[in-house]
C-alpha cells in the first residue's frame, strides 16, 4: 500500500542522500543565518576609536608599557591602520595628552578668570579636582612622565601655567597686605604644588569627598597667607644653640 509523505523528509530519506552523496534536505522553517553588519568606520570614527583604546592603555600601562599591537588588536584594525592615522605610537600618544592638557588647562583657566582671591583658589581646587573625579585616566597619563621629545605639553607644563596665574594674583594681594611682592613667585609654586600633591594623592583614595577636600585646601591656604608674617624666620637650630 502507498503511503503519503509529509513536508519533512524522514531519517531513511537522509540516510540514502548521504550514502549518494547528496547533502540531507533541511527543514523548511530553519532559520537563516545573521547577516554581519556591512557598515564601515569613517577615518574620523576610526580615528577617534583609536584615541579612546589608546587613552585606556596609557592609563593603565603607560606609554612604554603599551604597543601597536595592543591598540590595534582592541580596535580589530591591523597594525598598519594605526600607523595611517597617526605615524605610530608616539604620534598616538602626543594626541592623547594634547587633548587632556587642553581640557585641565581650560577648566583651570576659567577657574581663575574672575573673583577675589579665595575664590579664585577655591575655583582653581575645585576644577583640578573636578577634572580628576571625570577624567581619571587623563589625569594618570598626564601625571605620568612623556617620552622624551613629546611635542606635546605635560602636567609639568600646566602647573607652570597655573602658578603663573597664581602669581599675578598674589603679586597685587601681597602689595595690599604689605608683604614682599617679589616673593609671590616662590608663593605661587607653594600653593599650586600643594593643590596639584593632593590632587594626585585623590585621584586613588577618593576619600573624603570633592567638596570636602578642596575646602581643607582652601582652609590651609587661605588661612596661611592671611597670617603670613612679613620677614619670617626660622626657629633657632639645636646645632647653633
Amino acid at each position: 500500500m502507498l503511503g503519503f509523505r509529509g513536508s519533512a523528509p524522514d531519517d531513511a530519506d537522509d540516510a540514502r542522500s548521504v550514502a549518494c552523496g547528496r547533502m540531507p534536505r533541511m527543514a523548511k522553517n530553519s532559520d537563516p543565518a545573521p547577516k554581519r553588519s556591512s557598515k564601515r568606520m569613517t577615518a574620523a570614527e576610526r580615528r577617534e576609536q583609536l584615541i579612546e583604546i589608546a587613552r585606556t592603555l596609557f592609563a593603565e600601562k603607560g606609554v612604554d608599557g603599551t604597543t601597536v599591537e595592543e591598540i590595534a588588536s582592541r580596535a580589530s584594525v591591523s597594525k598598519p591602520v594605526v600607523y595611517e592615522h597617526f605615524g605610530g605610537k608616539e604620534g598616538l600618544y602626543a594626541v592623547v595628552v594634547d587633548r587632556e592638557v587642553q581640557t585641565l588647562l581650560g577648566g583651570m583657566r576659567s577657574a581663575l578668570s574672575s573673583g577675589g582671591p579665595r575664590e579664585l583658589l577655591q575655583g582653581a581646587a575645585f576644577a583640578l579636582l573636578t577634572y580628576i573625579e571625570t577624567s581619571s585616566d587623563g589625569f594618570r597619563i598626564l601625571v605620568r612622565d612623556a617620552p622624551v621629545g613629546t611635542p606635546t605639553g605635560s602636567y609639568v607644563s600646566i602647573i607652570s601655567d597655573i602658578a603663573s596665574r597664581v602669581e599675578d594674583i598674589l603679586v597685587g594681594e601681597f602689595k595690599r597686605r604689605g608683604y614682599d611682592a617679589k616673593l609671590a613667585p616662590m608663593y605661587a609654586q607653594m600653593l599650586v604644588g600643594m593643590v596639584s600633591t593632593t590632587g594626585q594623592w585623590w585621584l586613588n583614595a577618593r576619600k573624603p569627598s570633592k567638596d570636602v577636600v578642596a575646602a581643607h585646601l582652601v582652609n590651609l591656604a587661605w588661612n596661611g597667607l592671611s597670617h603670613l608674617d612679613t620677614k619670617p624666620e626660622l626657629l633657632p637650630r639645636k646645632d647653633e644653640s
